[in-house]
């Protein structure tokens, strides 16, 4: 159905592509996989007239073709959901699905529109009220309007980048039996996800890029895993994960008792040492990120106790947190942990009032403070002056982590889904600085929802079903199959 030969692009004296060539057939799902800079936006961009090749060509059917712009990619039956949403929020989701529609006419007959866009839902599983604004629906729901927006476009090849980075675990088995409902009909889908699993589950053959260039092509029945990581790195799977050194302080550490929050969580008590990475693991919605939020004072509602190192913490005081190096690092760092503005002034976010001279903001202070910190989390100190947004998800998410150094005394850092949206490189090096917290005497508690993750970085892990607490593992214990059978449907558990 289409095939690329010999793709190149190059911003200035960087190389985003290099000579990649590779092919999808009608009625397959081609996933792409590679680190950040792999060149994997790139080539999407490309495919859709949003950049155009340096030099190559781009085949439709067999036969060559110009992509002068996403109008033209249209036309020619492509269609791309980008992991940023482009939906209007005041507008509502009929118009949302819509909107960019190259053959909707100034005037038009509403009731055809409307019933298309319902059986696109449908084929997703879903059933919104289409007068609905897109700005009151979730995150979830929002992706399933970005993608019913192709349906309606009747694209042959769907270009979906993250997919599924932000829905839940019943919302992403919808989307999975509406992507082999479209494979059954011969759509072709270009597949782009940092979450292995789902190359595994849903996609025919895998593309690999690494650094510009085409690694590898290959069916995914019978490729291991571990094999495809170290493809995407080009080292070993066993270098992913820095082995822990005994650094614990088994009788300091933060201490949560008796946490309950209306509605989502009863009774839910853990211990997290000093030294030591200690993970809440949990499917959407069981409760832990909600854990995770009350313990950095987010959540007014909640109560319980909480004490670290024998001094109590008043649940909702976000102030006092902070004044004990409590630190906080969302899920969704766009909304709730970046500025749009520079990479030194998130860096130093924390950080102004040691940053002071004379009562006055001192420029130079705050420089030689992101300075200092940017290399223990390997990051670019020469990026200092770019926006914060224009960094790659993995170098937004060392931000973040980068704030809690820099504290004369370690802390806690509590952490809801450490990696979301950042490639395997990337990850490396989060892990490697996690393990930088654990040897400074940080506690670190954390939720993931990758299994692979949990089992990985954790030396304990507490799992988590329907707001309550299951078991708990030790290092030696974590086993992927026991947390697995544990946060799906535990053994007494029926309700």
């Amino acid at each position: 159905m289409l095939a690329v030969h010999e793709l190149t692009k190059s911003f200035g004296n960087i190389e985003a592509l290099r000579g990649v060539s590779f092919s999808i057939g009608a009625g397959e799902i081609h996933g792409v996989c590679g680190e950040n800079g792999a060149g994997k936006s790139t080539l999407m961009m490309s495919l859709m007239g949003i950049v155009h090749p340096d030099s190559g060509a781009i085949e439709i059917d067999g036969k060559a073709w110009t992509i002068e712009g996403p109008q033209r990619a249209q036309e020619l039956g492509l269609a791309l959901v980008a992991q940023e949403f482009s939906l209007a929020p005041h507008l509502s989701v009929l118009d949302n699905i819509w909107l960019g529609h190259r053959d909707v006419p100034l005037f038009h007959r509403r009731a055809k529109f409307r019933q298309r866009a319902a059986e696109a839902l449908r084929l997703l599983g879903a059933e919104y009220n289409l007068d609905r604004p897109v700005g009151a629906l979730t995150m979830g729901e929002r992706q399933i309007v970005e993608i019913a927006r192709l349906l309606v476009r009747d694209a042959r090849l769907l270009i979906l980048d993250e997919p599924t980075a932000t829905l839940s675990d019943v919302e992403i088995a919808r989307m999975m039996a509406a992507l082999r409902a479209l494979k059954a009909k011969g759509s072709s889908i270009l597949y782009v996800t940092h979450r292995l699993g789902e190359i595994f589950e849903i996609c025919d053959l895998v593309t690999v890029l690494r650094n510009g260039r085409h690694v590898t092509t290959r069916p995914v029945a019978g490729l291991e895993r571990r094999e495809l990581i170290a493809l995407m790195l080009g080292r070993r799977f066993e270098e992913m994960y820095p082995a822990p050194r005994s650094h614990s302080s088994p009788s300091q550490g933060l201490t949560v008792s008796s946490l309950r929050i209306p509605g989502i969580v009863e009774d839910f008590s853990i211990f997290a040492p000093r030294g030591e990475v200690t993970c809440i693991a949990g499917q959407v919605g069981a409760g832990a990120a909600a854990i995770i939020r009350s313990l950095a004072g987010l959540i007014p509602g909640a109560t319980g106790s909480i004490v670290l190192d024998g001094v109590a913490l008043p649940i909702g005081s976000v102030s006092k947190r902070v004044r004990r190096n409590v630190a906080f690092v969302s899920e969704d760092r766009g909304r709730e942990g970046l500025f749009r503005r520079s990479v030194l002034e998130n860096l130093a976010a924390a950080h102004f009032p040691k940053c002071r001279r004379i009562g006055l903001l001192s420029w130079r202070k705050v420089k030689r403070f992101a300075s200092g910190v940017c290399p223990r989390v390997m990051l670019d100190g020469n990026r200092l002056d770019a926006d914060a947004f224009d960094l790659s998800g993995g170098n937004q998410q060392k931000i973040l982590f980068a704030r809690a150094f820099g504290s004369e005394q370690p802390g806690v850092i509590l952490i809801n889904e450490p990696t979301r949206g950042v490639d395997v490189g990337a990850r490396v090096e989060i892990y490697r600085v996690l393990r930088e917290f654990c040897q400074m005497g940080y506690v670190l508690l954390m939720t993931s929802s990758d299994l692979e993750e949990v089992v990985g970085i954790s030396d304990s892990v507490v799992t988590m079903y329907r707001g309550r607490a299951i078991s708990r593992y030790e290092r030696g214990q974590i086993d992927m199959s026991t947390i697995l059978a544990d946060i799906t449907h535990p053994v007494g558990i029926t309700s």
